[in-house]
């Protein structure tokens, strides 16, 4: 049923469009291109560090792979909201699983995020014609992200159906977990005393370890990952928790 409903979740995105699906794999191509054109061309833009004397295609692809990470946790926290007041009528009409509705949605992102790094390897095998062995770590450094996602999705769904305003809050979250992250640049840049609180952002672990297998050729900090892994299935728990706490009042104000 959660894969039924995924599939519906990333179709119905594209009902109606000319290219269907295609847009999935075009979407993420073309954000490639832009965000290659701003950084490298407009504000030519280096990397920190030894990445400094790379080219435009793998500046372009470490900004890239950031904003993968923060696009699956994103579509998560943005659409949550709504989500019960959108599905009332599996709250009233019928006995339906309701956590299922959130596993679709994540599922959804999950699909999207799988597709951009697949466009993400593509091209950094053709520019680079490398790509090192240790990317097959990256499912394991970017699964947490779907725990935190699901953690958060459940919460701000609960939470949503009581207070419309959490749509608004999510939106600004989503902005905020984007510029306190890792995205546009490297952790090593920041100073010293700010780089514990970056640290925290759910994002921050993911990012690094991901350039870190893709483009170092290094194996992920198994250290940092799993207390990265205990902190996404605490606050996965957490999420459902409330949720199942919550979910007995829903009918009453949709």
């Amino acid at each position: 049923m959660i894969g039924q409903l995924t599939q519906r979740e990333v179709v119905g995105r594209y009902r109606g469009s000319m290219m269907g699906v295609a847009w999935s794999f075009l979407h993420p191509l073309l954000m490639l291109a832009v965000y290659t054109f701003v950084f490298s061309v407009v504000f030519r833009a280096r990397w920190p560090g030894v990445m400094a004397e790379q080219g435009r295609a793998r500046f372009a692809l470490m900004l890239f792979i950031g904003v993968i990470a923060h696009g699956l946790v994103a579509e998560a926290i943005t659409k949550a909201p709504a989500l019960i007041v959108g599905n009332a009528s599996y709250v009233k009409k019928v006995v339906f699983p309701l956590e299922a509705l959130v596993w679709s949605l994540v599922g959804s992102a999950t699909f999207h995020a799988v597709v951009s790094l697949s466009i993400l390897l593509l091209v950094k095998w053709t520019t680079e014609h490398w790509v090192p062995v240790t990317a097959w770590w990256l499912p394991v450094t970017l699964f947490p992200l779907v725990m935190f996602s699901l953690g958060i999705a459940w919460l701000f769904a609960a939470l949503g159906a009581f207070l419309r305003d959490i749509g608004q809050l999510a939106g600004l979250l989503a902005t905020i977990l984007m510029f306190m992250a890792p995205v546009f640049y490297p952790i090593a840049s920041l100073p010293e005393p700010y780089r514990a609180w970056i640290q925290l952002n759910p994002l921050t672990v993911a990012i690094e370890q991901s350039r870190r297998i893709v483009f170092d050729g290094l194996p992920p900090d198994f250290k940092a990952l799993g207390i990265y892994y205990i902190a996404a299935f605490l606050a996965m728990a957490c999420g459902y928790a409330v949720f199942q706490k919550l979910r007995r009042g829903f009918a009453d104000v949709l």
